[in-house]
């Protein structure tokens, strides 16, 4: 097949253009550029058109001039002006369009769990809503023969060197404290639930909708399937470290997020609601697999930033501390 990635060497397109090309397919990878070695890597492999899709004119034409294709998968489609150009350039000139979305277009708080596919879509997030707004543009121009959408939500994605999300952000710093023993900040009471899939996963989904008819005009969840607590997600990471898991100081999510708004404020936003999503749809259409447990992704990411000494040292991050310090004295002084 014919196949155009708008990206093509981000986190999880980059698994995506892997798996085509060793399954045969011509790949054509349209993106500015910037990330040379995944661009040496697949170097002979694809047909590389470079741009900036931002400049919707310029975008538009490069495309139609590089032909038709059976399908397209727009990897970096954020903001409803670029998915507008992206119907101009592609309606009656692509045999699908997959768009990459992602599961904060949904409304927090749920009443019902696990989130299914025709849920209520009202995002907290401006990136929910500007992915909303996308989806939406993109369902109105749906039409089976002229183009057929796929929507793809996946949820938290990472790969072997990736971040390790926790209520503070994305320092690596956290493992540095889980292991020498020091008390970690988790936001409310720890047992909000949380879903986390290795990019090789989601890739897997993606390649199974193209050229899949079952999934025009449709929307897949591609999560996680371990639905872990926050507090059962630090444990699996002191398991990983081979260290016991620390004290957990539990602080109100609204107060965390005054404390360091900088900081925690996703915890607000997404962290505190529980994040679980049925997977039954993709399993079922895109022969989506979960097949790389949290545990092990987290052992690849750990051996990763070992071995290039990206472990922060915690005694660098002050502030930590100095929070913990702020809620112990407030809760002594009630």
């Amino acid at each position: 097949m014919k196949v155009l990635i708008i990206g093509g060497t981000g986190l999880i397109s980059t698994p995506i253009t892997q798996m085509l090309i060793d399954r045969g397919d011509e790949v054509t990878l349209f993106n500015r550029g910037q990330r040379t070695a995944r661009m040496a890597h697949f170097s002979g492999h694809v047909r590389e058109l470079r741009g900036d899709r931002r400049a919707f004119g310029t975008f538009e034409a490069q495309v139609r001039e590089a032909g038709m294709f059976d399908c397209v998968i727009d990897m970096i489609g954020f903001h409803p002006d670029e998915v507008e150009s992206a119907v101009r350039a592609f309606r009656g000139r692509c045999g699908q369009y997959i768009f990459c979305s992602t599961v904060d277009v949904y409304a927090r708080p749920s009443f019902h769990h696990p989130y299914r596919e025709g849920g209520p879509l009202h995002a907290l997030s401006d990136y929910g809503r500007e992915k909303i707004a996308c989806e939406r543009i993109l369902m109105e121009a749906h039409d089976d023969r002229a183009f057929p959408v796929t929507l793809l939500r996946p949820a938290h994605t990472y790969d072997d060197t990736g971040i390790i999300h926790h209520s503070l952000g994305r320092s690596t710093a956290l493992l540095d404290r889980i292991r020498r023993g020091r008390p970690v900040i988790v936001h409310g009471d720890g047992q909000s639930l949380w879903v986390a899939a290795h990019a090789i996963d989601v890739a897997g989904g993606f390649v199974g909708a193209i050229g899949n008819t079952r999934a025009y005009g449709r929307g897949y969840h591609l999560p996680g399937e371990e639905w872990l607590t926050w507090d059962g997600y630090h444990r699996v990471i002191a398991d990983v470290l081979g260290v016991p898991l620390p004290e957990l100081v539990h602080i109100p999510t609204d107060l965390l997020a005054r404390l360091a708004p900088g900081r925690s404020g996703v915890c607000e936003v997404n962290f505190q609601y529980p994040n679980i999503f049925d997977v039954s749809a993709a399993r079922e259409d895109l022969g989506y697999r979960y097949t790389v447990p949290v545990a092990r992704g987290f052992g690849r990411i750990v051996a990763h930033l070992e071995a290039t000494g990206g472990i922060t040292d915690s005694d660098a991050e002050p502030y930590y501390d100095q929070i913990i310090d702020a809620w112990r004295d407030h809760t002594q002084a009630m």
